[in-house]
C-alpha cells in the first residue's frame, strides 16, 4: 500500500497522467480500495477532490451488474492491460452513469499490487446505441405493418376480380366492384403516405402560394368524414372564428392533407362522444396571420410515455394499434413535417380514456380584403356537362393494355379523338403524320421510353416541337417529376389517376377546349385570360387590379434583362430569367406562351450555343409578351 501511495506522489506521473488528463483516472489496489482519483471525477460524477479515497470501488457499481464487473476486474488483475470494460458508476446525485475503463496493471510494470483505471464517460454513446436499436425495431415493425397493409387491399382486389368474372347477378357484381374500388383507394392512400414521406425527407417538397379561405375548406373537409362519424354514432362538427374567415395565401392542399390526417385519426380512435375541429387566429402581425386549428376528440387517448414519440416516423402509440386499426403509422409524421416546413408548430395534449387535442399553428400571408369568400375547390362532378364540344386530338403513348383501355374510355366519354402508340418510337412516327393537341406520355416503355421520346419530339420541326406533353407516371417522387420536366414535358399526372384528375389536367390547366395557339395571325389578339384570378378572388376587382399592376410593372424589366443576356450570349441567365417569368404566365392566364417558356428554358439550360431558330423563338416570345403587357396596361389604365 505504501509503495502504491509513493508511486502516486511521483511528480511526473501526477502531472502527465492524472491531473492534466480529461479522462477520469482512478488508482485502486487489487481489493478495489480507491487510493487516488483526479479532478475529472468532480466534473463527471459530482464528487469533491479526494472524497472517494479510502472507499471501495465495488460499492459504487450498479448492484445488479456487480458480479459481472468483479469478474472483469479479476481478469484485469491477471493481465498487463485490459480494454473497454463497461460498467455503471454511482454519481453524487444518486444516478448511475455509464463508464468504460482501460486498465494498466502496475504489478506487471512496477511490481505494485494495483491498477490504474483510465475511465471515459460513455453515457451518450449508450443512449445513442439504445435509440438506434429502438428506431431499428420501429422500422422493422413498420415494414411488417406496411407489408400487411399493402397485401390486404391487393388480396381484396384479386379476390373480388376473380368472383366478378364468375358472378352474373347484377347486385353482387356491384358489391364486388365497390369492394375493388374501396381496396384500390386504400392502396393509393398507403402509397401516397410513403411517397410524401420520401419527398419531405429529401427536402424537395414544394408549397403553393395561392389564395384560399377556411370557410370553404372546413365544411368540405368535415363532410368527407360525416358518413364514418354517423356510422359510429359520434358527433363531428367544426367552428370558425370570425377573425379567421378571411383570404389567406398559402397551400390549401397541404393544409387539407394535415387536417385529413388529424381528423381521420380522431374518427378512428373515437368510439363514443364527439370530434370538434376549431379554427381561430392566434396572432396577427404586418400582413401575416397565425392560424390555429385544433382537432379535439373524446377518444381512447394516448399514454403519457408515448406522447414523446407519437410524431416519429414508423411509430404508433402501440404495436397493437396497427393490428387493430390498420394504417402505415406515417400520418402524424407527415402532418408534423408539413406543418414545420411551413414554419408552423404542432402539439398534442392527451389523457387515456378521456381524449386528445391535436393543435397546429401555421403563419399565412393575408390580403387587403378581409371578408372575402372564395371557392377553393369546386365539386368536380360538373366536368362533363361543362366541356365544350370542340374536337380535341390526343395521342396516348402507353404500353400497358389495361392502362391504355382505361385512358381511352375516359377520353372517349369526352368526345376526344384518341390515337394510341405502344412506345415512344411509334409515337414519333404518328406525330410526323398528324397534328395533335396533346400527348399523354407513359414513362417506362420498351424500345423507346417517355424521356427519350420527349427529347426527340422537342427537337422536331414546329409546330410538333411545341405540342404539350403530359407525363403519365407511376414514379411520382420529386426526382422523377424533375426528370420529366428536364426532358421537356410540360405537366405530369401520377398514376393511378381519376377521370377528374385527367380532366383538370387537360381542360383546366392546359385549356385544350379553348384551342389557344401562338401564331403570327394572333399578334394583335388578346392573349391573357384572368379567369384564374377571378376564380380565386371571387371576382374581387381590387385583388385583380393589384395582381395585374404588379405584373405590368415587373415583367418589362425582366424582358430587358432577357434581351441583355441574349446579347451577351449568357445562355444560362436566359434560362433562369425565362424560369422566373413562367409562373406569372400561369397567373395571368397567358397560356399561349406557357409551352414556349418551358421549351426555351430547357433549351438555353444546355449552355451550348442555341440555333438561329431558337433565338428567333425567344425574340418572338419577348415581342408577344411585351404586347400582352401593353394590352393589360390599356385595359387596366388607372
Amino acid at each position: 500500500m505504501k509503495a502504491l501511495i509513493n508511486y502516486i506522489k511521483k511528480g511526473k506521473f501526477y502531472q502527465a497522467a492524472v491531473e492534466d488528463g480529461s479522462d477520469i483516472i482512478f488508482i485502486v489496489d487489487f481489493d478495489g480500495t480507491i487510493l487516488y482519483h483526479n479532478t475529472s471525477v468532480r466534473e463527471t460524477l459530482g464528487y469533491r477532490a479526494r472524497s472517494l479515497v479510502g472507499k471501495n470501488f465495488f460499492d459504487f457499481i450498479l448492484p445488479e451488474k456487480l458480479n459481472e464487473f468483479k469478474s472483469d476486474f479479476q481478469k484485469s488483475r491477471k493481465k498487463a492491460y485490459n480494454q473497454k470494460v463497461e460498467f455503471q458508476f454511482l454519481c453524487k446525485d444518486k444516478t448511475y452513469r455509464f463508464l468504460e475503463f482501460n486498465s494498466i496493471n502496475l504489478r506487471h510494470k512496477d511490481k505494485l499490487q494495483g491498477l490504474i483505471l483510465d475511465c471515459r464517460d460513455i453515457t451518450q454513446r449508450k443512449k445513442d446505441a439504445e435509440e438506434m436499436v429502438r428506431l431499428q425495431k420501429a422500422k422493422e415493425q413498420f415494414l411488417a405493418n406496411i407489408s400487411h397493409e399493402i397485401r390486404t387491399p391487393i388480396n381484396g382486389i384479386a379476390g373480388m376480380a376473380s368472383l366478378l368474372s364468375k358472378e352474373q347477378n347484377p347486385e353482387d357484381r356491384q358489391t364486388y366492384l365497390n369492394a375493388i374500388r374501396h381496396s384500390a383507394e386504400n392502396l393509393k392512400v398507403i402509397i401516397n403516405d410513403i411517397l410524401d414521406l420520401a419527398a419531405i425527407e429529401s427536402g424537395k417538397l414544394k408549397f403553393e402560394k395561392i389564395a384560399f379561405n377556411l370557410s370553404d375548406l372546413l365544411p368540405s373537409l368535415v363532410s368527407t368524414f360525416k358518413y364514418q362519424a354517423e356510422e359510429k354514432k359520434i358527433m363531428l362538427d367544426y367552428s370558425l372564428d370570425e377573425r379567421a374567415n378571411r383570404i389567406l395565401i398559402g397551400d390549401p392542399v397541404r393544409l387539407n392533407q394535415i387536417l385529413i390526417n388529424l381528423i381521420s385519426n380522431a374518427v378512428k380512435f373515437t368510439h363514443t362522444g364527439s370530434i370538434l375541429v376549431n379554427a381561430s387566429v392566434q396572432k396577427e402581425q404586418k400582413g401575416k396571420c397565425w392560424i390555429e386549428l385544433s382537432v379535439t376528440d373524446t377518444g381512447v387517448g394516448i399514454p403519457e410515455e408515448k406522447l414523446k414519440t407519437i410524431f416519429e416516423s414508423f411509430s404508433q402509440a402501440d404495436e397493437s394499434v396497427t393490428r387493430r386499426y390498420g394504417g402505415t403509422g406515417l400520418g402524424l409524421t407527415i402532418a408534423k413535417q408539413l406543418v414545420e416546413l411551413q414554419k408552423g408548430t404542432i402539439s398534442v395534449k392527451s389523457k387515456e380514456h378521456v381524449g386528445s387535442v391535436f393543435s397546429i399553428i401555421i403563419p399565412y400571408t393575408t390580403t387587403p380584403s378581409k371578408n372575402l369568400n372564395i371557392a377553393i375547390q369546386q365539386k368536380r362532378n360538373h366536368h362533363k356537362q361543362n366541356i365544350r364540344q370542340l374536337p380535341v386530338n390526343v395521342l396516348l403513348v402507353e404500353d400497358n393494355d389495361i392502362n391504355r383501355l382505361y385512358a381511352q374510355s375516359i377520353l372517349r366519354s369526352w368526345n376526344c379523338k384518341t390515337d394510341v402508340a405502344e412506345n415512344g418510337l411509334v409515337a414519333i412516327e404518328k406525330l410526323k403524320g398528324k397534328v395533335y393537341d396533346v400527348v399523354l406520355m407513359d414513362i417506362q416503355m420498351p424500345v423507346m421510353d417517355g424521356y427519350e421520346a420527349t427529347k426527340a419530339i422537342r427537337l422536331m420541326a414546329p409546330p410538333i416541337n411545341a405540342i404539350p406533353i403530359v407525363a403519365l407516371t407511376a414514379n411520382a417522387t420529386k426526382n422523377d417529376i424533375d426528370r420529366c420536366h428536364e426532358a421537356g414535358m410540360n405537366h405530369y399526372l401520377a398514376k393511378p389517376f381519376t377521370p377528374e384528375d385527367l380532366y383538370d389536367k387537360l381542360f383546366e390547366e392546359l385549356k385544350l377546349n379553348e384551342k389557344v395557339r401562338i401564331a403570327p395571325a394572333q399578334k394583335n389578339k388578346i392573349l391573357y385570360d384572368l379567369s384564374y384570378l377571378k376564380k380565386v378572388s371571387n371576382d374581387n376587382q381590387e385583388f385583380i387590379d393589384e395582381m395585374v399592376q404588379t405584373f405590368v410593372e415587373t415583367i418589362p424589366h425582366s424582358l430587358d434583362q432577357l434581351e441583355a443576356a441574349l446579347r451577351q450570349s449568357d445562355w444560362l441567365k436566359v434560362s433562369r430569367l425565362v424560369h422566373q417569368i413562367k409562373p406569372s404566365l400561369a397567373l395571368m392566364g397567358i397560356h399561349a406562351l406557357k409551352d414556349s417558356a418551358v421549351i426555351l428554358e430547357e433549351t438555353f439550360k444546355l449552355e451550348a450555343p442555341p440555333s438561329v431558330g431558337t433565338i428567333e423563338s425567344l425574340k418572338k416570345f419577348n415581342e408577344v409578351l411585351r404586347q400582352t403587357v401593353n394590352d393589360l396596361k390599356l385595359q387596366f389604365k388607372r
